[in-house]
């Protein structure tokens, strides 16, 4: 991947990351998440940021790589991560801010859907694009397996 605007580069990966620290702000006491029942795999809560910050990082360099490709389908990519910024800002919100843990495993498995129409749009630009968008979708559907046995078991 050839840097063409480092200041844009910055951007893209800024984005992301106050998309995410927004939604923690507006989300209230995520230390609540502490003392809830867990499935056996739940990850300790301090792993949480950390992995969100690498997600954040890939997914703004992926839609750095898009946004500065030559590709007539770039704008509906962008559109399709712009939209999913938008349900990974929510989800936190729902889960955490309002401890509705059913209407936010359903608004996880639609954010995944479009995930994973997101990455074949990203795909049709640029395939290293949609690979950096990989882990994201495997920590959603990680995501959504906590979530769903958060809800049962709460």
């Amino acid at each position: 991947m050839k840097i063409r605007n480092k200041s844009a580069l910055i951007i893209s990966i800024l984005i992301p990351l106050t998309v995410g620290t927004m939604s923690a702000l507006f989300s209230g006491n995520m230390s609540s998440y502490s003392i809830l029942n867990k499935p056996a795999f739940s990850p300790p809560g301090f792993i949480f940021p950390v992995v969100w910050t690498i997600l954040y990082i890939l997914m703004g360099a992926s839609s750095y790589i898009v946004y500065f490709s030559n590709s007539s389908n770039k704008s509906k990519a962008l559109l399709l991560y712009c939209i999913q910024l938008f349900f990974n800002f929510c989800w936190s919100i729902i889960f955490f801010g309002l401890d509705l843990f059913l209407f936010a495993f359903i608004w996880l498995i639609a954010l995944i859907f479009i995930i994973i129409i997101m990455i074949r749009e990203f795909y049709a630009v640029t395939p290293l694009a949609a690979y950096l968008q990989i882990p994201y979708l495997i920590w959603c559907i990680f995501a959504a397996y906590l979530n769903l046995f958060i809800f049962i078991m709460n």
